[in-house]
């Protein structure tokens, strides 16, 4: 048996914690190794329970986050590295954009 990652109200969204990932560059690397199936599945599912997500999240403190809240942070951030993919560009990468990379200098907190 494997334990949740997410708080017992988003137990829907469990299926997709793999894209729990701390920091933008993972998130980015996890997007361009992802197919346009999976960023749309994971969309569609997270995007019509983020108002709910942030809700949850704003009733903690960001000093003090819980590890399973945190993880649900996370899982939003990823949903906006999808965003554009999904709604714009029907590709992981950038159109035109070649070979170019994507390095984040600075992350948000948490």
């Amino acid at each position: 048996m494997t334990t949740a990652l997410l708080p017992p109200e988003f137990a829907d969204l469990e299926r997709f914690s793999d894209w729990c990932l701390p920091t933008e560059a993972q998130r980015y690397a996890k997007r361009l190794a992802a197919t346009m199936p999976q960023m749309q599945a994971f969309y569609d599912a997270v995007t019509v329970r983020a108002e709910a997500a942030l809700t949850y999240c704003d009733r903690f403190s960001l000093d003090e986050l819980p590890d399973e809240v945190l993880n649900l942070m996370h899982l939003l951030y990823s949903m906006i590295t999808v965003s554009f993919p999904v709604e714009c560009w029907n590709q992981p990468r950038i159109p035109d954009s070649g070979a170019s990379t994507l390095d984040c200098l600075a992350e948000p907190i948490p």
